[in-house]
């Protein structure tokens, strides 16, 4: 058994590192100059991890920058050293709990009572896989929080995204997907359930989700000036893993922080997506290591998206009155 473990824990450090040298390889570290100034951006789960360094970057830019999360204490932490760090005052802390279809709702009114534009959204708040159970809302706590709560999120404030976006320079929305994506399921319909004997396969799904969204909204959102894609990081050492808790879990744990990308070189991705000229001309992609990356698409996506915004509209409680008010 221990011979199995040392083993697989070889094979890991390997691909690892492998992974690691890759991304050195592609020199995945955004390197453009563009200001943000005047720019606003929304940031979910931007007082912690890749969040907070996606965050700092775009303060540091210029940018009027509101990060949200369910942690008050975190929140107002990281407010006060992105200001301390980059000598940009114009950081908002928000309150925002995805696990809650009335604070999301509560969240969007009040950007769009506070804010006159909204440049980029990045929906980057997720946990990994700290249990199997429903919210109160009836969904899977790992879907709510990393797919549905962003979907719900995105749509409410799609509007003022729409209303911001120009021809030349439209309103960019980042979701943050995962390389788990490629080991998701394609059984859409059974996303919402739990019991799953793995629950890596709940975070998997969640990633996939993200990336079908995406392909969805851009074709409902066709010549809007809105351009929606997404963010593979690679592995980066996060406190996603820290819901990592078994044996097995552990040792990854210390592999990711000892070998895997920074949340700072995780962050880079993202960044390039925000400022970069050329990835806002595109959208319904996936980009890793400042690329875009469009072999990571699916024959079947077509049918895939539609089955997962139907499901999606659903759930989050939105009638048809109001998806159309959005959408048109």
């Amino acid at each position: 058994m221990l011979v199995l473990i040392l083993i697989l824990v070889l094979t890991v450090v390997i691909f690892f590192i492998i992974n690691r040298a890759v991304s050195r390889k592609h020199n995945a570290i955004c390197t453009s100059k563009q200001k943000l100034t005047e720019k606003i951006a929304v940031i979910t789960g931007g007082t912690a991890g890749i969040g907070q360094e996606i965050a700092l970057d775009f303060a540091t830019r210029g940018a009027r920058v509101i990060i949200a999360s369910p942690f008050e204490d975190e929140g107002n932490k990281a407010r006060k050293e992105i200001i301390k760090k980059t000598g940009n005052e114009d950081v908002v802390y928000k309150y925002l709990d995805l696990a809650s279809i009335q604070s999301i709702r509560k969240f969007a009114a009040d950007i769009h009572e506070s804010e006159q534009k909204l440049h980029i959204l990045v929906n980057n708040a997720g946990v990994g896989i700290p249990g199997d159970f429903k919210t109160d809302d009836g969904m899977n706590f790992i879907m709510q929080v990393n797919y549905y709560g962003h979907f719900l999120l995105t749509l409410l404030l799609l509007p003022l995204l729409k209303k911001t976006g120009t021809q030349l320079e439209p309103s960019r929305i980042i979701n943050m997907s995962s390389l788990t994506r490629f080991i998701a399921s394609f059984d859409v319909d059974n996303y919402n359930r739990t019991g799953y004997w793995n629950l890596l396969r709940i975070y998997s799904n969640s990633k996939l989700s993200l990336v079908l969204f995406s392909h969805e909204l851009t074709k409902k959102i066709a010549g809007q000036h809105v351009v929606i894609n997404c963010a593979d990081p690679g592995f980066a050492s996060t406190k996603i893993y820290e819901s990592y808790v078994n044996f097995l879990g552990k040792i990854a744990r210390v592999l990711i922080n000892l070998i895997c990308k920074n949340t700072w070189e995780g962050a880079q991705t993202a960044i390039h997506m925000a400022v970069d000229q050329e990835a806002g001309k595109v959208s319904g992609q996936i980009f890793s290591n400042c690329e875009m990356n469009s072999s990571s698409m699916w024959n079947d996506i077509d049918k895939l998206s539609e089955k997962l915004w139907k499901q999606s509209v659903k759930l989050v409680s939105i009638d048809e009155k109001e998806i159309s008010k959005i959408l048109s």
